[in-house]
């Protein structure tokens, strides 16, 4: 906060609801006025911009920083990871590796309800445990509309089913990152990690029953229920065991990667009474041998070998102050503020899927450098808009931060006393909807919520943990998912058509976390 306070009305209500004024305009922009995405983030740049300045007095120059600040951050490591994951998809495509992928996993099963669970589901949480950042959003609801589902249907599932993975996207980085903000009472990501099984799991396992009965109603729950069964089970109680007993770093790699190949071994033994088909028109599908499907799923296997490579210790160790690579980070100051930026340039998450990309067309013989880096090329042509989009959002979120607005708006909330358990998730829910990121969402918040556990005297670590489950819930309407969302499916421009077949998902999922979260601290 670079302001001298962020009750400029010495009235914290009325701080509090102008402060309040971006999340509720960019709202009523994407749902009431239906405005493209991009102008709702522009027009809600300059209000941003305009209340920060004249009413909580942040500087002229410090205004302008935060802009840049955040444009910076949307173009690098955002913009960059998401432009790579899906270079890396168009390679996979172009090369004919994809089609095989594709028809490995619908193979399975022609019953596309099943084919929801497998895609939507499992693969959208192992690409979130993997990249995270919206890679999985954008390469599931792609591989969705290849199979026959409608492109803001096949936006919207895999939206709503990311809600069971976002908690501990990016190798966990979400939760890990808490053990890092030396927060009051001595919280540490293990204690929120353990702390997540006592709500997550009620979410994850309810999520494929939500997705099936989205597409086929209660109808095809019960005609699938051994597999949604089995999905859910897997996946739920393999999570909870490894947030509990490891961590978060592998909460969303070995659990959707075991609930797939459980399912798949099952679907060979089990089928659907009557196989589902969207709009009754059956997708063929191509047989291929078991090396054709191991060398089709090659580039998303080079993915997770480097993104984890990224995350070990040791190799982020060398990226550290005085580590042996530390001089590949660039520090800059931005001109005539007193903030600063930093550009990662190899131990960003877009570089581990760059590499993959690279290695991807380097062992294909289908596809050759000079038509690999024409799919570049096109990738970021289709995707400027929205990279626009995330980097205006993003000004946005560092604007709300140095002039005290964040601060306004949790301290309100923080004065609610005992009512605050069941208001902390939505603390978290609005952090990831300005930010679009778990990550970014528990940076700003978390230490408020465990301040505020110390005061009310509830688990700090319950709280912590209800503002990343709130957060993931805001991600089913992040104006920065939708915006990955429709721009993967070739709907840019239908943003709040997508906000509103999502918001109410959003905030049935939230209304539980607050109400859970409430009754949990009474006992905690």
């Amino acid at each position: 906060m670079l302001v001298e306070t962020y009750n400029p009305f010495n009235q914290l209500l009325i701080s509090s609801m102008v402060a309040a004024i971006p999340i509720i305009v960019f709202i009523l922009c994407l749902t009431v006025f239906k405005m493209k995405g991009i102008y709702a983030a522009l027009l809600n740049l300059v209000i941003t911009f305009i209340i920060a300045m004249m009413v909580f007095k942040l500087p002229f120059s410090e205004s302008v920083g935060s802009v840049i600040q955040g444009t910076i951050q949307g173009i690098w490591p955002i913009g960059y990871i998401i432009v790579m994951a899906v270079w890396l998809y168009k390679i996979s495509v172009d090369s004919g590796k994809f089609d095989v992928l594709r028809a490995s996993i619908a193979g399975i099963s022609q019953d596309q309800r099943l084919q929801l669970l497998l895609i939507g589901f499992c693969f959208n949480a192992f690409l979130e445990g993997a990249a995270g950042f919206g890679v999985p959003i954008a390469i599931c609801a792609v591989l969705l509309v290849s199979l026959g589902f409608k492109p803001l249907q096949a936006a919207m599932l895999c939206l709503i089913a990311n809600g069971a993975s976002g908690a501990f996207g990016a190798i966990g980085i979400p939760v890990a990152i808490t053990g890092t903000l030396n927060l009051e009472g001595n919280v540490t990501a293990m204690d929120v990690s353990t702390m997540t099984a006592l709500t997550l799991p009620i979410i994850n396992f309810t999520i494929p029953f939500l997705l099936i009965f989205l597409i086929d109603g209660l109808k095809g729950i019960k005609e699938t229920l051994p597999a949604i069964l089995v999905v859910s089970t897997t996946y739920t109680v393999t999570q909870a065991i490894i947030t509990i007993s490891i961590g978060p770093e592998l909460a969303d790699i070995i659990p959707p990667l075991l609930a797939m190949g459980i399912l798949a071994l099952f679907s060979k033994k089990w089928k659907p009474k009557n196989i589902f088909l969207l709009n009754n028109k059956e997708v063929k599908i191509e047989k291929h041998t078991t090396g054709d499907v191991i060398k089709a799923w090659s580039p998303f296997y080079l993915l997770s070998l480097f993104i984890l490579i990224w995350s070990i210790p040791p190799f982020k160790a060398l990226f550290a102050e005085g580590g042996a690579l530390d001089f590949t980070k660039v520090t800059f100051g931005i001109p005539g503020s007193t903030l600063s930026s930093s550009i990662e340039v190899i131990s960003a998450t877009g570089t581990a899927i760059l590499l993959a990309a690279l290695t991807t067309i380097f062992t294909t013989k289908a596809i050759g450098f000079g038509h690999g880096f024409k799919l570049l090329r096109r990738t970021i042509s289709e995707f400027w808009i929205p990279i626009v989009m995330i980097c205006a959002i993003l000004g946005i979120a560092k604007l709300m931060t140095y002039a005290g607005l964040t601060s306004a708006l949790g301290e309100a909330v923080a004065t609610t006393g005992n009512a605050f358990p069941f208001l902390s998730p939505i603390l978290g829910w609005i952090g990831v909807f300005m930010t679009g990121s778990v990550v970014n969402n528990n940076t700003l918040f978390a230490p408020i919520q465990a301040t505020a556990g110390n005061i009310i005297g509830v688990d700090s670590a319950l709280l912590v943990s209800a503002n990343t489950a709130g957060g993931v819930m805001a991600k089913l309407i992040s104006p920065q998912s939708i915006a990955i969302a429709t721009a993967a499916v070739g709907q840019t421009g239908k943003e709040s058509e997508l906000t509103k077949m999502t918001l109410k998902y959003s905030v049935a999922l939230l209304a539980f976390v607050c109400i859970w979260t409430f009754m949990l601290s009474i006992f905690y």
